[in-house]
This record gives structure tokens, C-alpha cells and sequence, in this order.
């Protein structure tokens, strides 16, 4: 097929994303990624608010797209497809994306692709790393999603294996942060801490017991370790005794990357599969790249996490999906294309 150019749009959450790829018989190559995050809008709420992340995004939508053409040097005109995150995600940002995704659909007359955002965070990294195998292994890991992905072809098979029950990784971050007293989001700032920290505390693991194995082999619980450092803390501090805050961050962060790498290179054992993608805002965790990297080194398994910029929502990503989609000729979207807020893994695009 000749090379298309695909747009894609992401506003699941709190960043505005525009990425243009262009994809061909030799692959896909990434033009542009532009970002427009509010972040910094949430902080003194503690958390993200969906009002406040869709007024970011009806402000930001132009702007981020006008700049996304003018970098890549292309115009609307050259655009051949439009890819949009339908889900899942807030439902005001997501609406907001997605009006805007129709408007170009429908003013330049060219397909729409409603694209899965959690598949959409695996999907970037054959941007980074070239094309994929025939099957791999996704772990994909951020502030709503513990995912465990089984990939024969990343725009129309993929098995879901596992997934949170309760609180994601990136979601117990920013709780264990806050009940420590740290800045929001508290992910990066744990991060840090736990670098300076010796993983001393034995926090829990959940669902590694012999019990949870049958039903929950490849599911991710992080609700009663986050409850478990909360009642460590609590008691220290109603003794009156001093603790480390980096010892607690390290050993909070160990427990973490412990049972996503464990879990991850069990399925890939089960599996037959020799090939990892990681993804996912979660992914830019110091503890979880060390760890995956030398332990699927000791078990033969390539490890491809792609960089931190890829790793938080980003507009590349949703156009890396939407790219996979187009160049397999897939039935675009219907152009009164709903959201969902809880889109499931067996949608990779509606």
C-alpha cells in the first residue's frame, strides 16, 4: 500500500496529545508528538478533577494541533486518516477529543478510527523499536491500568490475561505518596525517594499466594499494600519512633515491581513468549525498569520499554494504533463514534 498519514488524538485524562504518523509497507515512522498537559491545574486538588481536564483540553485542542502540523511541516489537507482515544478514560475529556476528531473527520472527508488507550500505550513502542514479533507480551502499568496483555497481532488480537482488581500502580503511588506527606502526583516524587532508600520493610504481595494462584494467576491487587503502609506509618508515628521515608518509599516500591515483573515473566513462560513490551505512565518507574530488565534478562526474555516520553499519555501513541489499524485496511469508525469511559481490552477500536 502507498504510506498514509495518520493523526491521532488523545485526551483520556489530563494531557492533550496530537501525533502524526506515517505508515507504509516498511513501517511506521512517528513525525510529531505534541503535548499540552494540566498537571499542574490538579496539584492542589490532590488528584485529577474532569471539569477542570476538559476546559484544559477544549483550550489546548487547537493550539496543540496547529503546532503538531506546523513541526511535522504538513497541512490538514495531507492528513489521510484520524485516530482518536474512545476509551477508556474521564468521560468529559474524552468527549472533548472526540468532537474534535469527528469535526476533522467530517471537514476533511477522511476516515475515524475510535482507538483503545491502553492498547494504544503498547502500540507505541513499535515506533521506538521497530516492528514487533509475531507474538509478544504487554504489560501495561499507569495511574488507572494494571494490564497484562497477550499480543499475536497489536490492531486485532489481543488477550487480556490480567488486570487490576482494585487500585492500578500509578493509582497506589499517588495514595502511599500522599499519606507520606508528598507533592501530587506522588509517583515521581516516590521514585526518587526510594533511590536514596534500602528496601528494608516487608510489605505484602498480592494475590502470590498459593490460594489466589487458580483465579487470580495474572490479576494485580495493590489496595492492601497501600493499606499496609498506611498502618506501618501509623504505627510509628503513634509510637513516637523515627523512620526512614526513603526506606518506606524503597520498600513500597520493591513490593510493586515485584509482583508485576514476577507475574509478567510467569505468563511469558506459560506462553511460549520470548518478547516483552512495557508501557504505560507507570513504565517510567526506576524500580520496575531495573527489575524487568535484569530479571527477563535471566530468563531469556527481550525486555522493550519505550522512553519515558512515550510512557504518560501522549498523541503518538493513539496515531501508532491508529496506524497498525489503517495500513490493515480495518473498517474505520462510525462517525457518531460513542466513548467509554470503561472501554474493555477485547476493543482494540470501536
Amino acid at each position: 500500500m502507498s504510506a498514509s498519514l495518520v493523526l491521532g488524538i488523545e485526551t483520556s485524562c489530563d494531557e492533550t496529545g496530537v501525533g502524526l504518523v506515517r505508515v507504509s509497507d516498511e513501517g511506521s515512522e512517528l513525525l510529531v508528538d505534541a503535548v499540552a498537559s494540566s498537571v499542574d491545574e490538579h496539584a492542589r486538588y490532590g488528584g485529577i478533577i474532569p471539569e477542570v481536564a476538559s476546559r484544559a483540553h477544549l483550550e489546548a485542542m487547537v493550539p496543540t494541533i496547529e503546532r503538531a502540523l506546523a513541526t511535522a511541516g504538513v497541512t490538514l489537507a495531507d492528513v489521510d486518516a484520524v485516530a482518536v482515544t474512545a476509551g477508556p478514560g474521564l468521560v468529559g475529556p474524552l468527549t472533548v477529543g472526540a468532537s474534535a476528531a469527528k469535526a476533522l473527520a467530517i471537514g476533511l472527508g477522511r476516515p475515524l478510527y475510535g482507538i483503545n488507550h491502553v492498547i494504544g500505550h503498547a502500540a507505541v513502542d513499535e515506533l521506538v523499536h521497530g516492528r514487533f514479533p509475531d507474538r509478544f507480551m504487554a504489560l501495561v502499568v499507569s495511574g488507572g491500568h494494571s494490564s497484562l496483555l497477550l499480543v499475536d497481532d497489536i490492531a486485532t488480537d489481543v488477550t487480556e490475561l490480567g488486570q487490576t482488581l482494585d487500585d492500578a500502580a500509578g493509582e497506589a503511588f499517588d495514595k502511599v505518596g500522599r499519606l507520606l506527606g508528598l507533592p501530587y502526583p506522588g509517583g515521581p516524587h516516590i521514585d526518587r525517594l526510594a533511590r536514596e532508600g534500602t528496601p528494608s520493610i516487608r510489605f505484602p504481595r498480592g494475590l502470590t499466594a498459593a490460594k489466589d494462584q487458580a483465579a487470580h494467576a495474572y490479576d494485580f491487587s495493590f489496595s492492601g499494600l497501600k493499606t499496609a503502609v498506611a498502618r506501618w506509618v501509623e504505627a510509628r508515628q503513634d509510637a513516637g519512633e523515627d523512620f526512614s521515608l526513603p526506606d518506606v518509599a524503597a520498600s513500597f516500591a520493591e513490593a510493586v515491581a515485584d509482583v508485576l515483573t514476577a507475574k509478567t515473566i510467569a505468563a511469558c513462560r506459560v506462553h511460549g513468549v520470548d518478547t516483552l513490551v512495557i508501557g504505560g505512565g507507570f513504565s517510567a518507574n526506576s524500580q520496575l525498569r531495573d527489575m524487568a530488565a535484569q530479571r527477563c534478562a535471566e530468563a531469556g526474555i527481550t525486555v522493550r520499554i519505550p522512553p519515558i516520553k512515550f510512557c504518560t499519555d501522549n498523541g503518538a501513541m493513539i496515531a501508532a494504533l491508529g496506524a497498525a489499524v489503517v495500513h490493515r485496511g480495518l473498517p474505520p469508525s462510525s462517525l457518531d463514534l460513542p466513548v467509554d469511559s470503561s472501554m474493555p481490552l477485547t476493543r482494540i477500536t470501536v
